[in-house]
C-alpha cells in the first residue's frame, strides 16, 4: 500500500467531500486569500452581514484558523439560524479544532442530512461508544457505499462497538471477514489483534500483530499503525514471560525505524521486568485507534482538514494518548501553526515516554513563535538533563542555524561529536553534517570539508550531504566533476525534491553548461513552485541564454516570494540592469563567488532535525 493510493481512495470518500461544501449566494474562492499560516486577530464586532460573516469564516477556513472559523459561522447563523450548509461547515470545523462535543451535538441535528452524513453517522457512533452505548453505536455505524477506505473505517468500529458490547468473537469474525484490497492488512490485522489481547485471547492476538509487523510494505504506508503493532506484540509477550520474543519484537521496530524514544523506553522498561500494560484496552481507545490509524496513514500535504478531523475525534476518546497528540502537533506544525503545535506538545503526559519528543518539538516551536531565547533556554536544559540524548544537540543547532548564530552552532556540535566518542556509526551522520555545515558558515571550510566527508563515509548514499558538499565544491570551482557527479547521485536518489535540482542546475550554470541549466533549474521551479531562490537562478540563467524578457519575469517572481533580505537589492539590480556579461574565458570562481548561502539542499536538512 502506498500513501498516494490512500490519498486518491480519500478522494472518493464520502468523508472528504464532505469537507469540501460552501455555502449557496457566496464562493469559497471569493473568500480574501490569506497569508499561509498566519493567523492574525480578526475584529468579531466589525462583522455585520451574512456574507461578511460566512466569506471570513471560510477566508479562516482556508487558513486552518479553526477556531476563528467557529466564531465566524456561529455569527453568520445569527443572521441566517436555519442555513443547513453554515451548519454542516460549523460542526467541520468543531470537530477540527477539537471542539468533539459541541460538534457531536450539532451531528446529531444533522443526521439527517444527506450532505453529510457519512461524517455525522462517523461521529455520532463515536459518541455513542464513548458513553458505552454499544448497540446505539451499531445500529448507526452503517455503511453501504462504495469506498473502500470508508467501508474499513466502519467495520472496524463496529468490531470495537461489539467488543464493548461483550461480544469479542463476533467482533473478531467481522474483522477476519473483512475483504479488501491488500493494503488493508495492516489495518485488519493490527486491530484484530489489538482486540484480542484486550480480550485475553492471546494466541489470537499473537498471531495477528505477527502478521502486522511483518507487512512491510504495509509499515512504509501506515508507519504509526505499525509501531502500535510492534509495542503491543512487545507488551504481550513481556506479559506472558517471553523476554526474548519481546525483545525480539522491539528490534523489528528498532530496523524499520531507529532511535524512535518510544521503542527506546519499551526495551529497557522489558529489559526491567517491569510490568506491562497495553495501550489498548477499552472499546473507547479501539474506536480511537481506528481513527488514528486512518489519520495517521493519511497525513500528508493536503489531506490536512480530513487528517485533523480523524485526530481530533480519535483525541476526544482517548484523551491521553500520547502518540495522538504528537501527531496533532506535527500536523499543526506543517500548517504553520506554532503556537497551536505547543498546546499539543504540552498536554503530552509528563510520564509518557514521548514526552522528551514533545518537548524537543514544543522548544523549536518557541523559536518559531519568536521566542527564541526561551527556545534556547528550553532545549539547553534538555541536554543538561540527558547530554548523551543527540536529538537535543540537532534541536539546538536548528534554532541556532535559524539565527543565524554559526560559532554557537559550531560549538555545540562540537560537544555533541564529544558526546559520541572516538567510534561514531551511521545514525550519527547528522551531526558531522551540521557541524560540517557551521563551520562552512563560518567560512572555515577546511574544518567544514572533513565533517562532510566524515558524515558521507557513515552514510554513504545520504543525498543531503552529497549536494551539500558537491555544490560547495563546484561553486568554489574545486573537485568540479566529483562534486557534479555527487550532486547526480543526490538528484538519482531524490528525483523529486525541488532544492537538490535547483542545486544541479545552479552547478551546471556555474561551470557555463547554461542549456544543461535551464532544464534542470525549469524542473526545479515545477517541483518547489513558489521558492524565491530558484526563481533567482532560473531568471539568472534565461538572462544567459538570452530570454531576457522570461528572466526578469522570474526576477521579479522571486522579489515577490520573499526572499531573504540580502538577496533583495541583488535582485532588484537585475530587474534594473540584467546581469553584467561574463568573461570569455572561464566560469566564475571562487573570489567571484556572491554573498548568497550555498543552495540549502532541501529543507528537510533542517527539517529532519525538527523529527526528532
Amino acid at each position: 500500500m502506498r500513501h498516494s493510493l490512500l490519498l486518491r481512495l480519500l478522494s472518493g470518500a464520502a468523508i472528504a467531500a464532505s469537507l469540501l461544501l460552501t455555502a449557496p449566494g457566496a464562493r469559497a474562492e471569493d473568500a480574501p486569500a490569506a497569508e499561509a499560516g498566519e493567523e492574525t486577530p480578526f475584529d468579531l464586532s466589525s462583522v455585520s452581514t451574512f456574507s461578511g460573516a460566512f466569506l471570513a469564516a471560510r477566508t479562516a477556513d482556508f487558513d486552518k484558523d479553526y477556531d476563528t472559523a467557529v466564531s465566524l459561522y456561529r455569527i453568520a447563523l445569527q443572521f441566517d439560524p436555519t442555513n443547513a450548509d453554515v451548519k454542516q461547515r460549523l460542526m467541520i470545523t468543531l470537530l477540527m479544532s477539537g471542539h468533539f462535543d459541541e460538534g457531536a451535538k450539532l451531528a446529531e441535528t444533522l443526521k439527517g442530512d444527506a450532505a453529510v452524513e457519512r461524517i455525522t453517522t462517523v461521529v455520532r457512533g463515536m459518541e455513542a461508544i464513548r458513553k458505552r452505548e454499544y448497540k446505539t453505536a451499531e445500529k448507526i455505524l452503517v455503511y453501504n457505499g462504495p469506498n473502500d477506505l470508508d467501508r474499513m473505517m466502519n467495520d472496524l468500529l463496529l468490531a470495537w462497538a461489539k467488543f464493548g458490547d461483550g461480544r469479542p468473537k463476533e467482533a473478531l469474525k467481522l474483522i477476519a471477514g473483512l475483504e479488501g484490497p491488500e493494503w488493508f492488512g495492516i489495518f485488519t490485522n493490527y486491530h484484530a489483534g489489538a482486540l484480542a489481547a484486550a480480550a485475553g485471547d492471546k494466541a489470537t492476538a499473537r498471531a495477528r500483530l505477527n502478521e502486522a509487523i511483518l507487512d512491510r510494505s504495509g509499515a512504509s504506508a501506515a508507519p504509526d499503525t505499525f509501531l502500535r503493532a510492534v509495542m503491543a506484540l512487545a507488551r504481550l509477550e513481556a506479559r506472558e514471560g517471553n523476554r526474548q520474543k519481546a525483545l525480539d519484537a522491539v528490534s523489528v521496530g528498532d530496523n524499520f525505524i531507529s532511535s524512535y524514544a518510544p521503542l527506546k523506553a519499551l526495551r529497557q522498561s522489558i529489559e526491567a521486568g517491569a510490568p506491562q500494560e497495553q495501550q489498548v484496552r477499552t472499546a473507547a481507545q479501539g474506536a480511537a485507534a481506528v481513527l488514528f490509524s486512518i489519520g495517521g496513514a493519511l497525513n500528508r500535504e493536503g489531506a490536512e482538514d480530513i487528517v485533523s478531523l480523524y485526530l481530533q475525534a480519535a483525541r476526544a476518546l482517548d484523551p491521553e494518548s500520547d502518540d495522538t497528540l504528537v501527531l496533532l502537533g506535527g500536523l499543526a506544525e506543517n500548517m504553520k501553526k506554532p503556537e497551536r503545535a505547543i498546546e499539543y506538545y504540552r498536554a503530552v503526559p509528563e510520564n509518557s515516554p514521548m514526552r522528551r519528543i514533545s518537548e524537543l518539538q514544543l522548544g523549536l516551536n518557541l523559536a518559531d513563535t519568536g521566542k527564541v531565547a526561551e527556545a534556547k533556554e528550553h532545549l539547553s536544559k534538555l541536554i543538561e538533563a540527558d547530554p548523551s540524548d543527540l536529538r537535543s544537540y540537532l534541536a539546538l543547532g536548528n534554532v541556532y542555524s535559524e539565527a543565524k548564530e554559526y560559532k554557537e552552532m559550531g560549538e555545540l556540535y562540537d560537544r555533541a561529536v564529544a558526546v559520541i566518542g572516538p567510534v561514531p556509526n551511521r545514525t550519527h551522520w547528522s551531526i558531522f553534517f551540521q557541524r560540517g555545515i557551521a563551520y562552512e558558515r563560518q567560512k572555515k571550510w577546511d574544518q567544514a570539508e572533513p565533517n562532510f566527508r566524515k558524515a558521507l563515509d557513515l552514510n554513504p548514499d545520504q543525498p543531503q550531504v552529497l549536494n551539500y558538499l558537491g555544490y560547495s565544491w563546484v561553486d568554489m570551482d574545486m573537485n568540479l566533476e566529483e562534486g557534479l557527479d555527487m550532486i547526480r547521485r543526490a538528484v538519482s536518489l531524490r528525483p523529486d525534491d525541488g532544492y537538490i535540482v535547483d542545486s544541479l542546475g545552479w552547478a551546471y550554470y556555474r561551470l557555463g553548461r547554461y542549456d544543461d541549466a535551464v532544464t534542470e533549474l525549469e524542473r526545479a521551479a515545477e517541483l518547489k513552485a513558489g521558492d524565491p531562490t530558484i526563481n533567482d537562478h532560473l531568471g539568472d540563467v534565461y538572462w544567459r541564454v538570452g530570454r531576457k524578457l522570461e528572466a526578469t519575469f522570474q526576477w521579479n517572481r522571486a522579489l515577490g516570494l520573499k526572499p531573504e533580505e540580502v538577496e533583495i537589492p541583488k535582485i532588484k539590480e537585475k530587474i534594473a540592469n540584467g546581469l553584467p556579461d561574463l568573461p570569455k574565458t572561464e566560469p566564475a570562481s571562487a573570489e567571484a563567488k556572491e554573498d548568497k548561502p550555498v543552495q540549502n539542499p532541501s529543507p528537510e536538512s533542517s527539517a529532519a532535525d525538527r523529527k526528532s
